[in-house]
Parts: structure tokens; C-alpha cells; sequence
């Protein structure tokens, strides 16, 4: 990636921020990483409370660039072929025909996924790690673009199953929306009329486009120095007293994956030490896993990763 292109994916990130804005009002950082996630090809894990407008932000990531969406309510008795699709006997040609599933979309909203079973929940480990569902020894691709958009309720935890480690560690990203600031809620409230917000937001790119952008990222420049602050930083968190599981080699590709993005999305064709800093804690908030101890007297993970950076020094050097 070169300075001019580094500039248009820029101008067009921007674009893609604002015509999501339409939708999601006064949630711009959310939006950002959000739209960083479907371009560095992962998946959104938002833990949040109902009603903070995480349906509507899947809605209108699909209705911006040119896509499709499906929302999935995760209950006990979901069944993992509700997700991926079943085969249906044509009565006409007395043969057996795959249906695919909802799981077959550009943006899929898998809502309160912790409250499936543990085998439904496997049922999307597949599709988010390679793209595609296996059905009767056949593979059928879903992508791409595709994008997971999982949510989990953090105050309800009766009648749940708690994602596995495995899991967890495909998810790229975890962060919440939140409710709105007081502007941004008379802003809607006046607007109230509108029922479906999402409705409103009109395509901007096509699938295609989205594809060349996740490309175009993939090619921004990392010093070795910036890799080894993310390795440094690894090493922190799996010798910290309090962390039972630290960040994963996998982790650390989905850091490097993930910054080359935003360092893009900010006109740079090159990361620096402080896109690192900006997302370790969406990127890392999922992936560390605390000793009961250690939860038992209060700390939390947030209190690690803001250690973790204090104590490792980032590369001093230009990271150009």
C-alpha cells in the first residue's frame, strides 16, 4: 500500500462511518471498529444489554455495502441445522436438496449466542473460521464478505451455556454500544417516527468492493519492531500471576490483522506503536481469561491489559 491509496481507503472508511451513522447515532467509535472488523475478514463479538441498537448495527453494515442479513435468536433448542441448513427431499426428482441456512449471509446477527447449546454453538466454528459449512461430506462456501455480528447479554447468565475458549479466540473483536449520550438520545426520540432506522440507510459499495478493501489492508506495512512489541506484549499477559489464559498465537494475528486496518483507515500505510495500544482492549478483553482468585478480589481484565501496556515498552523507533 502506497500514501495515495493509504488516503482512499481513508476517505472511503469515513464514508463508510457516516452512512452507518444514520443509523447508529452517536456511537462513532463503535461504528469504526465495527466496519474495521468486516475489512480485517473477522467477526464482532458485542457483549451489551438489550435494546442498545445491536440488530441495528448489523442491519445497516448489511445495507451499506449492498449485502444480506440474518439475525438468529440463540435458544436451549436451537438445533445446529437451523444455523447451517438441512437437506429437504424434492418430491419431484425423489432426491435429497441442501437448503442453506440463515448462517449464509454478508452480515449474520447471532443474538444471545451463549444460550444455545454447546453443540449449536459449534455449529459456527466452521463458517467463522473457514468461510464455509460442510453438509453431507460437501462444502458450501458463504463468503465472502461474511461477517459474524454475536451478541451476549452480560447481566442475564441464567439458562446459559459460556462460549468456550476456542470460540472466543474466532471472535476478532469484542466491545459494546452502550446506551446513547443525552444529545444523542433526543436526537432520537425526536426521530421516533422511524421504526427501522437501518431502513433508511442506503448501499454505498458492493460486496466486491469490500472484498478489495480487506485486500488492500492486508498489505500495509509492519516494522518488525511493531511485531515485537505485539510478541512482548503476548508474553506479558501469559506470565501475568492473575491471567489463567493469555493472549494466543492466534490472538496475536488477529492484533496484527486488525491494526493494519486502522492504521489504513487513518490514511497510513504503515502501523504504528499507537494502533496497538488503541485496540488491545477490544482485541484482547476476550482472549485473557482471569484466575477465580483473581476475580474473586475484584480485578479485572481491563486492569491487566492497561498493566500490560504500561509495563511494555513500545518501539521507540520509526515504524515506517
Amino acid at each position: 500500500m502506497n500514501e495515495e491509496q493509504a488516503a482512499w481507503f481513508a476517505e472511503s472508511f469515513e464514508r463508510l462511518v457516516d452512512n452507518i451513522e444514520h443509523a447508529i447515532v452517536g456511537k462513532t467509535h463503535v461504528v469504526r471498529l465495527a466496519i474495521t472488523c468486516l475489512l480485517s475478514e473477522g467477526h464482532l463479538l458485542l457483549e451489551d444489554v438489550p435494546g442498545t441498537g445491536k440488530t441495528m448495527l448489523a442491519k445497516a453494515m448489511a445495507n451499506t455495502v449492498q449485502g444480506t442479513h440474518n439475525r438468529i435468536q440463540f435458544t436451549p433448542d436451537l438445533l445446529p441445522s437451523d444455523v447451517t441448513g438441512s437437506s429437504v427431499l424434492d418430491q419431484r426428482t425423489n432426491e435429497f436438496e441442501f437448503r442453506p441456512g440463515p448462517v449464509f449471509a454478508t452480515i449474520l446477527l447471532a443474538d444471545e449466542v451463549n444460550r444455545a447449546s454447546p453443540k449449536t454453538q459449534s455449529a459456527l466454528l466452521e463458517v467463522m473460521e473457514e468461510g464455509r459449512i460442510t453438509h453431507d461430506g460437501i462444502s458450501h462456501p458463504v463468503g465472502p464478505p461474511f461477517m459474524v455480528v454475536a451478541t451476549q447479554n452480560p447481566i442475564e447468565q441464567a439458562g446459559t451455556y459460556r462460549l468456550p475458549e476456542a470460540q472466543l479466540d474466532r471472535f476478532l473483536m469484542k466491545t459494546s454500544i452502550g446506551y446513547p449520550d443525552h444529545e444523542s438520545t433526543v436526537r432520537l426520540l425526536g426521530d421516533a417516527a422511524i421504526r427501522d432506522r437501518a431502513a433508511t440507510v442506503q448501499p454505498l459499495i458492493s460486496t466486491r468492493a469490500v472484498v478489495d478493501m480487506a485486500q488492500l489492508a492486508s498489505s500495509v506495512h509492519v516494522d518488525p519492531a511493531v511485531l515485537g512489541y505485539v510478541s512482548h506484549i503476548a508474553d506479558e499477559t501469559r506470565r501475568a500471576s492473575e491471567v489463567r489464559l493469555g493472549l494466543s498465537t492466534r490472538g496475536c494475528l488477529a492484533f496484527v490483522r486488525v491494526a493494519k486496518t486502522w492504521a489504513a483507515a487513518n490514511g497510513r500505510p504503515y502501523v504504528l506503536p499507537d494502533d496497538i495500544k488503541a485496540l488491545a482492549v477490544p482485541v484482547l478483553s476476550h482472549r485473557l481469561i482471569l484466575e477465580p482468585e483473581a476475580e474473586f478480589t475484584g480485578t479485572t481484565v481491563g486492569a491487566i491489559i492497561a498493566r500490560v501496556l504500561a509495563e511494555v515498552a513500545p518501539p521507540v523507533a520509526s515504524a515506517r
